[in-house]
């Protein structure tokens, strides 16, 4: 297949998080066939029951290729017109994933070796694929993380911290409200709170975000709420420490402050001659915890139509990226 018809097939197999067994057995195939043609090896890498990464080396892998096969709901299917490919995960990361497999492929046909091509589960939702390859790493010097970034290097990424913010109250008579004690307003407290304190700011990664995500909360209109919840997420450009304090500051006497995860910013790997950004999603890569080796970031598409019903990915984006793929692997290697 070429890159446009591998993209689109991966595409039409839903990988909604975790649903990946589908399109992990496609890759396994695919690249067992690579495999059988240049003497590689391809193994599936337990995560969980139903569930596993995919990976396929090429010799003693000093730099891996890496991005995830999961999407975020809903699941669409492709299409395409003259300039781009459409559809869930065209570029978050069905079409890096063809990228990145056509840019190993050519680097075989030219005699190269010590590659690696890693595909994980479950980075939209806890990166669980990336924490069970951290365990089992390879041996690999340098990973290329594949995320939508237009082509463009990023020197770094913004962090997440993540928070359930639950408020108890007493339940009464909406007629009587001086009977009970609404949780939903001492939770509208806690985030007017989080929406007035100063969050961190960085020269390169620029400033930390807060976004109110969900509001759950209450019985009735005429019932004093007894429990009110809220997820909040922050893009955190440093460690976290005073994002943490912050939110169960905010919280304190009023509602319980639960931390879901935390990902601390982090700064890439740089080349030069390639234009470079800063991005605020969260990616793999701390997951992997160094374990498979320095990393960088880049790839094709990008992230503000990523998660939406406009996703697609510019087909000239995807074809440069295989060149851009195999010059980070030449210049890598030469490094080792």
């Amino acid at each position: 297949m070429n890159a446009f018809e591998l993209t689109r097939a991966l595409i039409d197999i839903e990988s909604v998080t975790p649903n990946e067994k589908a399109v992990g057995e496609y890759l396994r195939a695919y690249l067992s066939e690579m495999a059988s043609r240049f003497d590689g090896h391809v193994e599936m890498m337990p995560v969980e029951s139903g569930r596993s990464n995919v990976f396929a080396r090429f010799g003693d892998p000093v730099v891996t290729f890496s991005t995830h096969m999961d999407t975020v709901p809903p699941f669409f299917r492709s299409w395409e017109d003259a300039d781009y490919i459409w559809g869930r995960g065209a570029c978050d990361t069905k079409g890096i994933i063809a990228a990145m497999i056509h840019a190993v492929q050519n680097l075989l046909s030219l005699g190269e070796r010590n590659l690696g091509l890693l595909f994980v589960v479950g980075e939209e939702r806890n990166s669980a694929g990336a924490y069970a390859a951290a365990q089992e790493p390879r041996g690999s010097r340098f990973l290329v993380n594949g995320e939508p970034t237009e082509n463009k290097l990023a020197l770094g990424a913004k962090g997440a911290l993540r928070f359930e913010i639950l408020a108890r109250g007493k339940m009464a008579h909406s007629a009587y409200p001086e009977l009970g004690e609404s949780a939903i307003e001492k939770l509208l407290e806690v985030l007017q709170r989080l929406r007035s304190a100063p969050l961190a700011s960085d020269p390169v990664l620029g400033a930390s975000t807060l976004n109110i995500g969900t509001i759950n909360g209450g019985r009735a209109p005429n019932v004093i709420a007894d429990e009110a919840l809220a997820e909040i997420f922050i893009r955190l450009v440093d460690g976290g420490e005073a994002a943490r304090e912050m939110v169960h500051q905010a919280a304190a006497g009023f509602a319980e402050a639960r931390e879901v995860l935390c990902i601390p910013a982090l700064r890439l790997g740089t080349l030069p001659g390639l234009e470079t950004t800063v991005v605020s999603f969260t990616t793999d890569i701390p997951a992997f915890g160094g374990a498979w080796g320095e990393p960088f970031l880049l790839g094709p598409g990008s992230i503000r139509v990523a998660h939406t019903s406009e996703e697609r990915i510019p087909k000239r984006e995807l074809m440069d990226a295989i060149q851009i793929y195999q010059r980070l692997a030449l210049e890598l290697s030469r490094r080792s």
